[in-house]
């Protein structure tokens, strides 16, 4: 692996041998710009950052294989419309300002999504630029990109001020702080509408700040996100469980709100219903990465809760948020880490990026594998797991081959810990609270498609609380839609 040094010193060369004028045939013989990062036998034992972004020279070289196509076939696929050519060509001509205008049009969050979002799935999906290499792996890296303009601001102390319209009057509520919260709070503000964010942790940024690990994403880049929603004069009160503290109902009937956006995720952990996952020594994702992530478990001198140790540890599922498990569990002291997956690799939702990493650092990987109990010792603490062979038959719904399980191929492999990483639902607290909002059989709730509506006139709703588990962007994308809605609807009362 090269240092971030000697990656600089290629971009560096590589620019100064390119002509003044670059043709489409000029850009397509640009390699593209890998990211620099930390060794990997050195950062599976820390939470340092793990990707250390581009340097000035490494984000140009790679601006400059953009194409600019006119189409713009990048843009189809962001769900919050960022102009990608227009602020990677900005970015090719230095004038980095400029970029970040262009993003700040339509994202608060580029630091962010820059790191987390899965652009292969996304905006690098449709890039001229990989189709013509016939690979997803050659598309413009415009994720890393984005990220070093918004950090390249941060460290430059460079801000654009955000225009809010004259005060409308309108008083709005926005439930939950994660993506989808921050993206509608923002656009309502801009709106000149009068907005309370209300969180039930202590901490703003949800999934941002509990689910995803502090070497994915450094939570005082959260904060200054956050930040920028209180300059923007967004009010912010935590520790405030609306269906607890408020209902929906009294917050418009006795507070005076004038619509409310509902974005409060999918925080509710699902386990596999299999014997044995009541030993001690079996922990959900969620709860795991939040004593990791929130509450600082992994600084034994500032932590807020205790973590369990292990030496062996096994991770079920497949996506992102099991490569964020496994991967906390050996910054965590863990010896082995074992991810069991009923597919195979290529049918593995995780970012290929994770999933590349979490093989660096040394997780293992065991496929077509299927859990089906757990086992506990004498003092009911977790020491095995039974594990069943699989094997891959007709496709479903997704695309993905099903998983078939083998008969008679159960075997027992030895661990002290399980972390079950297979997705969260819905919590029920609002719709126990509020039984006239629609949901359906999983708890999501039910909306317009067009405008985020719920059930309740003036209520909306976006993110995971309605797609179930999403990204980033996807939980953005639906803030920004119900925030143009809401916006209709408040000019009409």
């Amino acid at each position: 692996m090269k240092s971030a040094q000697q990656l600089d010193q290629e971009a560096k060369s590589l620019l100064a041998g390119l002509p003044e004028t670059l043709s489409a045939k000029d850009r397509l013989a640009i390699p593209v710009c890998p990211m620099p990062s930390q060794d990997a036998h050195a950062r599976c034992r820390n939470m340092q950052e793990v990707a250390l972004g581009y340097s000035e020279d490494q984000a140009v070289l790679e601006a400059k294989r953009c194409l600019n196509c006119k189409n713009k076939p990048c843009v189809a696929l962001c769900p919050v419309s960022i102009d990608i050519p227009r602020f990677v060509q900005l970015v090719a001509e230095r004038k980095f300002r400029q970029a970040l205008e262009v993003i700040q049009e339509s994202s608060l969050l580029p630091s962010i999504c820059g790191r987390v979002c899965p652009q292969e799935n996304q905006c690098q999906k449709n890039c001229t630029v990989g189709k013509s290499h016939k690979s997803i792996d050659q598309a413009v890296a415009i994720g890393r990109i984005e990220r070093f303009v918004a950090d390249w601001a941060r460290e430059n102390n460079v801000s654009v001020e955000v225009r809010i319209a004259p005060a409308t009057g309108k008083k709005v509520a926005v439930v939950g702080s994660g993506p989808a919260s921050i993206a509608a709070a923002a656009d309502l503000r801009k709106a000149g509408h009068d907005v309370y964010m209300f969180e039930a942790l202590h901490k703003t940024g949800g999934v941002l700040v509990y689910g995803i690990p502090e070497f994915r994403l450094p939570k005082k880049l959260v904060e200054t996100e956050i930040r920028k929603l209180e300059d923007m004069g967004v009010h912010i009160e935590t520790n405030y469980l609306v269906g607890r503290t408020r209902t929906i109902d009294e917050l418009m009937k006795e507070d005076g709100f004038d619509a409310i956006f509902i974005g409060t995720g999918a925080g509710l952990p699902k386990f596999m219903n299999i014997p044995g996952e009541n030993y001690v020594g079996v922990f959900s994702a969620n709860e795991y990465l939040t004593r990791s992530n929130l509450m600082k478990a992994y600084d034994e001198k500032a932590a807020q809760t205790p973590i369990y140790h292990a030496r062996r540890v096994a991770v079920f599922g497949g996506g992102n948020v099991a490569m964020d498990a496994a991967r906390t569990a050996l910054r965590l002291g863990a010896e082995n880490v074992t991810v069991i997956y009923r597919r195979t690799r290529e049918e593995m939702p995780a970012r290929r990026e994770e999933v590349e990493h979490a093989h660096e650092e040394g997780v293992e990987f065991l496929m077509l594998s299927q859990p089906v109990a757990v086992r506990g010792d004498e003092k009911g603490r977790v020491c095995a797991v039974t594990v069943r062979r699989c094997e891959l038959g007709e496709s479903d719904e997704s695309g993905r081959r099903k998983p078939v399980e083998i008969a008679g191929s159960d075997y027992d492999l030895p661990f002290d810990c399980v972390i079950v990483a297979i997705g969260n639902a819905s919590n029920p607290l609002i719709k126990m609270t509020t039984p006239e909002i629609e949901v359906n059989r999983r708890g999501n709730f039910i909306v317009n498609e067009e405008t985020c509506e719920t059930s309740i006139p003036g209520v909306y709703a976006g993110g995971d609380i309605v797609l179930g588990a999403a990204t980033v962007i996807l939980a953005m994308g639906q803030g920004r839609k119900a925030a143009r809605a809401m916006n209709e609807y408040l000019k009409g009362k």
